[in-house]
């Protein structure tokens, strides 16, 4: 695997792992959407987080 450049590791810096390795949340790795946050921040909302038991239905009903 190529090495990062000095500017990519600054730009970077919040995601790397102690490996150096980019590394997301649990729950965001998952995710299909583009908003990924990194393992050391703690996600207390995300709008766009869907659990398996929301379906479209309960959303449309207001339950």
């Amino acid at each position: 695997m190529p090495r990062m450049s000095k500017e990519r590791k600054q730009e970077w810096a919040l995601f790397l792992n102690e490996r150096n390795r980019i590394t997301y949340n649990d729950l965001c790795r998952k995710c299909s959407n583009d908003c990924k946050q990194s393992f050391r921040c703690i996600v207390v909302l995300c709008p766009k987080y869907l659990s398996k038991r929301r379906t479209k239905n309960n959303d449309e009903n207001g339950e």
